[in-house]
């Protein structure tokens, strides 16, 4: 069994209907049995919810993304109740400093936040981390108790030593078919696609999806020297212990 713990199937703003229940019945196929639909703002992983309600196999992340932290968009506190059931993690949130517009004040306030509703909630996390590794880490280390994953890794083999001394698991996706990330040892390994981007070799120009997560693993297979089978029994226990599903 293969699991995306990272995708946004659930967003009509890149998938038709169809599209969905295409690609639901192509992930299960190809032996992805279980998806994680990742919230980037308040609305969204609503959205996410209501998609995962009525889909088997199929999970829900609350979070908001660096991009929206000027927005003036609710956190729900630990006493408040419109997440719902069936939420396994908070995210995606974290830093971007890839943009220049991008507020980095606003950003780790919400960063905090957001890992307090976590930590709030007793549930592990999925990272957006990109080229602000010192910062996000120096944060993580006020949560201790956080757990998460650091999705679609692209930090240096010094970020990612420090990121493992810390217990995160890493996220890999197609991104590594394609780049040349550092990759983790496998017990430390999480599976995704983030669809409908980053579109692993060889469908490279079309749009990503669930399934393609078989292909991921094949090319982690030849990367690690090791069997299909060993990369989809690892990476799914990996995702079970820090997801819980």
């Amino acid at each position: 069994m293969l699991i995306d713990t990272h995708c946004h199937l659930h967003d009509l703003e890149w998938f038709t209907p169809d599209q969905q229940t295409d690609f639901l019945q192509h992930a299960h196929e190809n032996g992805v049995e279980k998806i994680v639909c990742i919230g980037t703002n308040h609305e969204d992983s609503l959205c996410a919810r209501d998609f995962a309600t009525q889909h088997d196999g199929v999970y829900w992340t609350y979070g908001i993304h660096p991009e929206f932290a000027d927005a003036n968009i609710p956190t729900p506190r630990k006493a408040d109740s419109p997440l719902g059931t069936g939420l396994i993690g908070i995210g995606e949130i974290g830093l971007d400093y890839h943009y220049d517009g991008y507020d980095r004040a606003a950003q780790i306030q919400l960063f905090e936040r957001m890992l307090q509703l976590a930590q709030d909630q007793d549930l592990p996390v999925s990272l957006h981390i990109r080229e602000a590794f010192s910062d996000a880490l120096a944060i993580l280390d006020n949560f201790p108790s956080i757990k998460g994953v650091i999705h679609s890794f692209t930090g240096s083999k010094k970020d990612l030593k420090k990121a493992l001394e810390r217990g995160f698991y890493i996220g890999v996706n197609g991104l590594a078919t394609y780049a040349t990330p550092p990759l983790p040892p496998l017990d430390r390994i999480l599976l995704e696609t983030d669809a409908p981007f980053l579109t692993p070799v060889p469908f490279r120009g079309t749009i990503n999806q669930p399934g393609y997560v078989k292909q991921i693993a094949t090319y982690l297979a030849t990367k690690l020297e090791v069997t299909e089978l060993e990369i989809a029994e690892q990476t799914t226990k990996n995702a079970r212990q820090i997801f819980r599903i």
